[in-house]
């Protein structure tokens, strides 16, 4: 697929690089530097030698430090940042790229960046002139105004329209629509939402190696509580770009340090399951769902989730793979109400840290939030308690693939 525009100065590759770094310093990519590098790679490489696509190994190799014998069969990563690379491209041009000249698109399938001109709208058609002196061609025109009227009508409705289906915030650019519904639906607070992320508890030393505190069988010794996981990290990253999208700022503590009058008036987003995050073990939740460690064989010793209420096809535990690499895990993504009608308590935890991570992201996606909506929706722009099990399929450490297991309503068996 061909890089460039016509020739011209206008379309020169110098203007299309400029076209480039517009997008890469836009908010939609501000502070994700490997997606702007991935573009900026690709975008050089598709303008200088548009004949010669690049694969996937290259990518790895030489942008992403992966090593020589890097297989894609086994390592996900170039799949996984270029599906992302292409939503925020999407993004970008819905909406603050709505008036840029020039579309950037990665046609799926191809690692190429084409560029194309932005369609130009036609105008509309002028009103005749009319003299004074010829009252009827008034009548002879009449259709071609009342044509141009509706044709102003109707863009002006499309334009209230789509401002009330996307809002645009205050502190930064439009909100896609389904996630500003969703969203908007649980935090409904007056106060910024507290975001609570885990940190387990760890004996020895982090030179020689750290283990989980256990209580009453742990030797004496410091205790490390100011550890996370890469799950958690990246989860306050997706966070922070939707909430962003929604000019909706909040504060971040994690769990060894909540202090419960911080908690008043404010929503509450818990990140990691009651195991490591421990503020989520003194707060009482109605759940059809627990995490449990097992003290039995053949799991002894392993995190579950516990399905309290089996459905038809479903099972009592769920646990990560055994095996490491981790290549599927288990999380739960709840809302309850909180002790104050307009609070809310949102959990979003997995058996490991990469489960929590493909929950966050779960809630994050404009496709699985839009598919999701219409079951949890309490009606226009209320969210109803629930509690959705998710099964995640892990490759390289990154969740690739999530589908809903069982979902929850209050009431239902």
């Amino acid at each position: 697929m061909p890089a460039q525009l016509q020739s011209g100065p206008a379309n020169s590759p110098e203007k299309l690089l400029e076209q480039i770094d517009r997008i890469a310093a836009s908010p939609v990519l501000q502070g994700s530097e490997a997606l702007c590098n991935l573009l900026k790679y690709l975008a050089r490489h598709s303008i200088e030698a548009p004949e010669v696509p690049v694969k996937e190994y290259q990518i790895a190799t030489e942008l992403f430090g992966r090593p020589a014998n890097f297989d894609p069969r086994v390592d996900s990563t170039v799949r996984v940042q270029m599906s992302r690379l292409r939503s925020k491209l999407q993004e970008f041009y819905s909406t603050l790229g709505r008036d840029e000249p020039i579309l950037v698109e990665i046609p799926r399938g191809t690692h190429t960046v084409s560029f194309r001109e932005r369609e130009a709208v036609p105008p509309l058609p002028l009103e005749p002139v009319v003299a004074p002196h010829e009252p009827s061609r008034w009548f002879r025109y009449r259709w071609h105004v009342i044509a141009a009227l509706a044709a102003v009508a109707a863009s002006v409705f499309a334009v209230m329209w789509q401002k009330r289906l996307v809002e645009q915030p205050k502190s930064g650019p439009r909100a896609v629509a389904p996630l500003a519904v969703f969203w908007r639906g649980i935090l409904r607070g007056a106060t910024e939402p507290l975001v609570v992320f885990s940190n387990a508890e760890f004996v020895g030393r982090p030179e020689t190696g750290l283990r989980y505190l256990k209580p009453g069988q742990s030797p004496a010794g410091p205790v490390f509580d100011h550890y996370t996981g890469v799950g958690e990290v990246l989860s306050i990253h997706d966070l922070d770009e939707v909430l962003f999208r929604l000019g909706k700022p909040f504060l971040v503590k994690r769990g060894r340090l909540l202090n419960w009058d911080d908690t008043k008036n404010r929503d509450l987003i818990f990140l990691g399951s009651p195991s490591e995050n421990l503020s989520l073990r003194e707060l009482s939740l109605d759940r059809q769902f627990k995490f449990q460690t097992m003290e039995t064989p053949p799991r002894k010793g392993d995190l579950a989730i516990v399905n309290l209420r089996p459905g038809a096809s479903e099972q009592t535990y769920y646990f990560a793979s055994k095996d490491l690499p981790i290549t599927e895990d288990y999380a739960l993504v709840e809302l309850v109400t909180g002790t104050r009608p307009s609070r809310s308590i949102l959990l979003l935890a997995g058996t490991t840290t990469f489960g929590t991570q493909g929950a966050v992201e779960y809630v994050c996606s404009e496709d699985s939030v839009r598919d999701l909506l219409p079951r949890v929706s309490n009606g226009a722009d209320s969210v109803g308690p629930f509690t959705a099990l998710l099964h995640l399929k892990i490759n390289g450490g990154v969740p690739i693939e999530t589908t809903v297991v069982a979902l929850r309503r209050p009431g239902a068996r």
